[in-house]
């Protein structure tokens, strides 16, 4: 298996998600090493959150199976059931299925890094927790829609 050259994996910073919800993701970035390898049946992305920063809005996906491990810093898992501090080699998984959202937030003063590895359906559907917020992901292209399948058009 080839080694991965990590300097040359673009970092991707930013968010799929409209607005307002596209700015809450400040300080995210992710360096995508299943693409960068090449892999096409999951998906292996390592997430840097600077202080202050979230990986997400707090989701559960339909169709992919997630895992996490912690590589650096410290994070909180945010899930139904409250928050989990997670330290570097503390891992969590996410069924497909299963609709406890979930999200890490750093609210430390340093940098935090956590491996995620996921399914990738050929068709995705994700629903945000706390905000009226769906999105169907296939062949590539996100579509967001409020709970009730209408286009998403802004908070309401």
């Amino acid at each position: 298996m080839p080694k991965i050259d990590m300097d040359a994996v673009p970092l991707r910073t930013g968010s799929i998600y409209p607005e307002p919800y596209a700015a809450q993701m400040a300080g995210r970035s992710s360096l995508r090493l299943g693409d960068a390898g090449g892999l096409t049946q999951f998906g292996a992305n390592l997430v840097i959150l600077a202080p202050g920063a979230r990986s997400s809005l707090r989701h559960w996906h339909r169709h992919e199976d997630e895992f996490v491990m912690v590589t650096e810093g410290e994070l909180i898992l945010v899930q139904d059931e409250g928050e989990t501090l997670m330290r570097p080699g503390d891992c969590a998984a996410f069924p497909a299925g299963d609709p406890n959202g979930h999200q890490f937030l750093n609210r430390t003063d340093r940098e935090a890094r956590f491996l995620v590895v996921g399914t990738r359906a050929p068709r995705e559907v994700a629903t945000y927790s706390d905000v009226d917020l769906v999105v169907e992901v296939e062949a590539g292209k996100a579509r967001f829609t409020y709970r009730d399948g209408t286009p998403f058009a802004g908070p309401r």
